[in-house]
């Protein structure tokens, strides 16, 4: 119990709770509910008993029991000076490290080769880069796997395309790859010379053959500079260097397919090889096979992810991976794990995760698409985003200059969609609206960025970069309070993060130090406080707000501004 009353641990010990009203307390325990019954006592006697035996000398003012058994903490001014103190002197704002450090794999985004990326790879890529930064920022090592679709019978049917339109060249380039795409599928549907073409393509290149080989590299590299423009406009941590596509797993699918066969795993189905996993039954009740070579002799997606999950283990030795995908495939990864798991292809030392998420969807409640009912460009989209963050912006301060507006659109609409889509519950779905993303009020980027360059703009006035060297925080006011109490669950609260996986608990997190912040504004004059030391803690308060929405923003792949 003493350890758990420590300011820093309280958001993290499930036996404490914020109280929500500075009247009753910093913090509620809640632990004498559960021991009175298993003691067979009323928890208020229990309470009561606990208060009596509680050493909070320098950390609480005198324990309080309430209601049925709740017993209210409140730290007192010294503690909450000693953990002020403490964050000023913690770059990392009280986020811990992690005592035994993993190597984590976070497997998102994943788009396909020779498509452009659309509105549908959105949420797997925002997703993902916050995961992948939090991770970090507790001391793990993070390989980052973009998994994109790079092989399988269409690069016959691509690449037959690329040389009839003389796009072989070394300076040949795919302008659109959408455009590209679609006319080579329209040939294939309708001309049967340019069909039978494509098949021998696809035999050469499972083959190896190396003409082929070169050209479907070109496809892949075009694919990759285009995905390199999004993620660079995106802003999130993604590069070439990080991709490993299916096609890199093509020589161990033989390897999968001897070990199931090893293991007496594998079964025939209609001609196909297949594992049946325990557990997973069909609706008419029989059980449901991982299929992971058909009867012609190819492989499918589950082979080539038993194959990467293999290699991860095996090869990167990691402790821990992370696959970002849409609910769709929550079955797929359930079985192809449950399969990887028979044949001790990952074992229990191994922590997987299959980090699902909820679809975009339109106004109308119906899948998000175009006007005319086509697919959303994710580019098309962010440099919407951009257009409609700097109207707002020339709008609410026409006094920048060309080169501040363009900033200021590209954080302002950048973020915007990043937040609305990781503010809410990953699980659900959520409805892209511009005008709630783009509010300067609510749970939103542009709330959250404005309360950062108002307090840049408290410095700005005082002629300083930050508090005085030395300020001491006394916390004299309730608004003070409450705002110092909420910098100092930051820490636990991103660590938290890192093992739920749920980024919307740092947007709530945001908006409560945010909407703190305002609190205190309003009721706590800074710069013409009472007196000087009365001044100088309150804006060691702004610098550590600051700090900390700088901070969690950036774990979400935000950027701050200093003006807008």
């Amino acid at each position: 119990m003493g350890r758990a009353l420590g300011a820093e641990h309280a958001e993290a010990d499930p036996l404490l709770r914020p109280s929500g009203n500075a009247k009753f307390g910093d913090f509620q325990a809640n632990a004498a509910m559960g021991l009175g019954k298993r003691l067979g006592r009323p928890p208020r006697e229990v309470a009561e008993r606990i208060v009596v035996e509680l050493d909070l000398e320098g950390l609480c003012e005198p324990a309080e029991v309430a209601g049925p058994g709740f017993i209210n903490l409140r730290l007192t001014g010294e503690a909450l000076e000693r953990g002020a103190a403490a964050l000023v002197g913690d770059a990392q704002m009280g986020i811990a490290r992690a005592h035994e450090p993993q190597r984590v794999v976070v497997d998102y985004s994943s788009p396909n080769v020779a498509k452009e990326m659309h509105v549908g790879h959105l949420r797997s890529t925002i997703i993902g880069d916050a995961i992948v930064r939090v991770q970090e920022a507790v001391g793990h090592e993070v390989i980052r796997q973009n998994h994109v679709g790079d092989w399988g019978t269409q690069f016959g049917m691509l690449v037959e395309h690329l040389v009839d339109i003389g796009a072989t060249g070394e300076g040949a380039h795919i302008a659109d790859l959408n455009a590209f795409y679609q006319e080579a599928k329209k040939r294939f549907d309708a001309d049967a010379d340019f069909n039978g073409r494509a098949r021998e393509r696809v035999v050469a290149l499972q083959g190896g053959d190396a003409e082929t080989l070169g050209l479907w590299q070109k496809l892949v590299d075009e694919s990759l500079l285009h995905m390199d423009e999004v993620y660079a406009r995106l802003g999130v941590l993604l590069t070439e260097g990080d991709v490993r596509g299916e096609s890199s797993y093509n020589d161990g699918l033989g390897g999968v397919i001897e070990a199931l066969e090893a293991k007496g795993l594998l079964e025939e189905s209609e001609g196909a090889k297949v594992v049946f996993p325990a557990g997973f039954e069909g609706q008419d009740g029989e059980p449901m096979p991982v299929i992971v070579q058909k009867g012609d002799g190819g492989f499918l997606y589950s082979t080539t992810d038993l194959a990467a999950l293999r290699y991860r283990v095996s090869e990167l030795d990691v402790d821990r991976i992370i696959y970002v995908t849409d609910a769709r495939q929550k079955q797929h990864f359930a079985m192809m794990l449950a399969a990887g798991e028979m044949a001790g292809f990952v074992d229990e030392r191994v922590r997987t995760d299959h980090v699902t998420f909820g679809m975009v969807l339109g106004e109308d409640g119906k899948p998000f698409k175009t006007r005319d009912g086509g697919t959303v460009r994710l580019m098309s989209l962010l440099e919407e985003a951009e257009e409609r963050a700097g109207a707002i912006v020339a709008e609410k301060n026409p006094g920048l200059s060309e080169a501040e507006m363009g900033r200021v659109a590209r954080v302002v609409g950048i973020g915007a969609i990043k937040y609305a889509d990781l503010s809410g519950d990953r699980v659900k779905d959520y409805v892209f609206s511009w005008e709630r993303m783009l509010a300067m009020e609510g749970n939103t980027a542009p709330y959250l960025l404005n309360a950062y360059v108002r307090i840049r703009g408290i410095f700005r006035k005082a002629a300083l970069e930050g508090a005085p060297e030395g300020a001491v925080v006394s916390v004299g006011h309730e608004a003070e309070r409450a705002l110092l109490l909420k910098l100092m669950e930051l820490g636990s609260v991103v660590e938290r993060v890192s093992e739920s996986l749920e980024p919307h608990q740092l947007c709530g997190y945001l908006y409560d130090l945010a909407t703190a912040f305002h609190r205190f504004y309003e009721h706590c004059p800074v710069l013409v406080a009472e007196d000087a030391a009365t001044r100088d803690g309150r804006l060691v308060l702004c610098e550590l707000t600051g700090r900390g929405l700088k901070l969690v923003l950036g774990l979400l792949g935000i950027d701050v501004l200093e003006r807008m």
